[in-house]
């Protein structure tokens, strides 16, 4: 009990710098509606969990924090994050990668290995943190936000590298929202279907891509190219599942041959696949099963009715998300201090270039040669 009183302090501020952020984005959202750069009916771009972060950079650095607030954001650092990304299981379902065909989940896979090892092979060459390559792979290979968040426990990163790494993703996303909806135009104009594959690829966070998508429908009238994106993109992230154990085995027998030769041994299995990992392949299962009994028998496990078991899942996924990561990164803010950025330079930012170009590349000429077998 006393520990859970010590860590009120900081998780309340943790809290209230959440709310700070989500309010801040949406915020931002409004005027960039009101400013005509987004059109009407857009939600905002701008991640709630990236404000938080800022914010909680800013009172950490420009203002101190007294220790009594300490162990509330350890707290959340720990256990917000894993409830939050185990809830996140429920937005997505499994089923929804069949909807693309036999074509459509291979250029997926394509797409997302060009994000990690084009990363991935620029983070050694030019001897960057393996921490931080690790994390802009993965945001930059399945979903953004996100997969950084799920990464950064299991190998371990630092606040500041996880910062960098969501800032590195930020605004590269935001870039590809404006700019992708007119060259997905401008070669795919005649199929929504390539349009919304191509966003839904080339795209790092998933409320970039529904940006870009809402963008597209509205100056081109071609609706069909959200729902395509959308699809596109909630299966691209559920290779969060395979693709977190993975990068982190490269990392820790990457980090074992340039640190200690062939001497130590990799963590075991288990200790790739995360607990956390494991919670969110349950629900994303639960989802399955649930929108399935609920389309082929008129209930949800015989308990929901399809109306009610959409606004559960959507209410739980949605807290997820929104409230237990928001808390979660409010915390990494609040202990990043910018003297760690000190020395970590701007390298990092030219790879995540060159990686988000990658894989907006090789998006195109895959959809190009083969978008014609995917129907959704």
């Amino acid at each position: 009990m006393s520990k859970i009183i010590g860590a009120l302090p900081g998780l309340l501020l943790s809290g209230a710098v959440m709310a700070m952020g989500i309010f801040s984005a949406q915020l931002i959202g409004v005027l960039l509606v009101t400013g005509g750069i987004l059109p009407a009916g857009s939600a905002s771009p701008i991640s709630g969990i990236f404000t938080a972060i800022l914010i909680g950079i800013l009172i950490r650095n420009l203002i101190g924090l007294p220790d009594f607030f300490g162990a509330g954001i350890d707290f959340a650092l720990k256990y917000a994050l894993r409830a939050g990304i185990i809830l996140l299981g429920l937005r997505l379902s499994l089923s929804e990668a069949l909807k693309l065909g036999a074509w459509g989940v291979p250029l997926i896979i394509a797409c997302i290995s060009t994000g990690l090892f084009v990363t991935l092979y620029f983070t050694r060459k030019l001897n960057q943190s393996s921490r931080l390559g690790t994390l802009i792979a993965t945001g930059t290979g399945i979903c953004g936000v996100t997969a950084i968040m799920a990464t950064a426990p299991v190998i371990k990163a630092r606040e500041n590298e996880i910062s960098y790494a969501i800032a590195n993703i930020t605004i590269f996303g935001l870039i590809g929202m404006l700019f992708y909806p007119y060259l997905a135009h401008i070669f795919f104009a005649d199929n929504p279907v390539k349009a919304g594959l191509f966003l839904g690829t080339a795209i790092h966070d998933t409320a970039q891509v529904a940006g870009a998508a809402l963008i597209y429908a509205q100056v081109f009238n071609a609706n069909e190219v959200i729902d395509v994106a959308t699809i596109t993109k909630l299966t691209r992230n559920v290779f969060i599942i395979a693709v977190i154990p993975f990068v982190s085995y490269l990392f820790f027998r990457n980090h074992r041959e340039s640190e200690e030769g062939n001497a130590g041994q990799l963590p075991k299995w288990y200790k790739l696949f995360p607990l956390f990992i494991l919670g969110f392949l349950l629900l994303s299962m639960m989802r399955s099963i649930g929108d399935a009994t609920a389309s082929g028998n008129g209930q949800a496990f015989g308990l929901f009715s399809p109306t009610g078991w959409e606004e559960f899942h959507r209410f739980w996924s949605s807290f997820g998300s929104t409230y237990m990561l928001g808390i979660a990164m409010a915390a990494v803010g609040l202990s990043t201090n910018l003297k760690a950025f000190k020395g970590m330079g701007i390298t990092p930012f030219y790879i995540g270039l060159i990686a988000a170009v990658a894989v907006g590349s090789v998006s195109l000429l895959l959809i190009a040669l083969f978008g014609d077998y995917v129907a959704v």
